[in-house]
């Protein structure tokens, strides 16, 4: 049995130990913690998170890392795996079956870099259908994803994704973790960044067009917002209401914050 990372799962062993303080430190682990681990892969997280929570459900891919999982952690009693694609599995219809372990309410996680945006997804949803299942998650992402997490407007990192994050969690950058932390070393650095999903404030009139919005008004970042918008409203009806909301009629679509977005979208609705 193999415990050597393998690309097609895009397997990166983290081995730096000031990494996973940081980890379960940004985690604040409680007694009453239930928490779902995305990848636990050799376990190197997972032992520090056990002693901490009352729970912890890992779900892993890879069916020989499952086996060495169980192999080295399965006498714990408050520790279950499940071995599957996170994407896919039906987390809820598998642990019917072990009700204790149901009802997480924090993520930590080494994610696999390649399906980030997905994982996001699945973790907290789409500015149209928010998930609001946890109340803190913790991961490990690229540098570059991180970066744009938790970019503030105007800033080379600040895009969509910044948007539509922030619009379903309060994102904190907490540390840079180098290549070297890693084996073997992926290509890029990363940081571990901590979400914490809330409710907008003030909320989309229509969620659905803010999302919309969003996507077309980031389509081109080179371009001012009334040209990318020119499908949505006319240039001079967008001039107006950016006029109204003390913002400048020639801004791009990364010059404008979270609360920015979500005005423009609240006036566009009431059209």
């Amino acid at each position: 049995m193999s415990s050597l990372p393998r690309k097609r799962f895009a397997q990166h062993w983290l081995q730096s130990e000031k990494a996973l303080d940081k980890i379960i430190a940004a985690a604040a682990l409680s007694k009453s913690d239930r928490i779902l681990e995305i990848g636990p892969g050799t376990g190197i997280l997972t032992r520090r998170i056990i002693p901490e929570v009352k729970y912890v459900v890992g779900v892993e891919i890879d069916r020989d890392l499952c086996k060495k999982l169980l192999k080295n952690l399965g006498n714990q009693e408050n520790f279950l795996l499940l071995q599957g694609d996170i994407l896919t599995l039906d987390l809820d219809g598998l642990l019917a079956a072990n009700p204790s372990f149901q009802n997480q309410n924090k993520v930590v996680a080494n994610i696999p870099y390649n399906i980030t945006g997905p994982i996001l997804e699945k973790l907290l949803g789409t500015i149209a259908q928010p998930a609001n299942a946890y109340e803190l998650i913790v991961l490990l992402v690229q540098k570059e994803v991180g970066d744009r997490l938790t970019a503030k407007k105007g800033t080379k990192a600040y895009g969509g994704l910044s948007v539509r994050i922030q619009y379903l969690a309060s994102c904190e950058h907490i540390c840079d973790v180098p290549a070297k932390a890693f084996y073997p070393p992926p290509k890029v650095d990363s940081v571990v960044v901590r979400l914490q999903p809330q409710t907008a404030e003030p909320p989309a009139k229509n969620p659905r067009r803010l999302e919309i919005l969003v996507k077309q008004g980031f389509a081109n970042k080179r371009k001012m917002l009334r040209n990318n918008l020119k499908g949505i409203t006319s240039g001079d009806r967008l001039t107006q209401i950016l006029e109204q909301l003390k913002i400048n009629p020639q801004s791009r679509a990364e010059d404008l914050s979270v609360s920015e977005w979500v005005a423009l979208s609240n006036h566009l609705a009431s059209d």
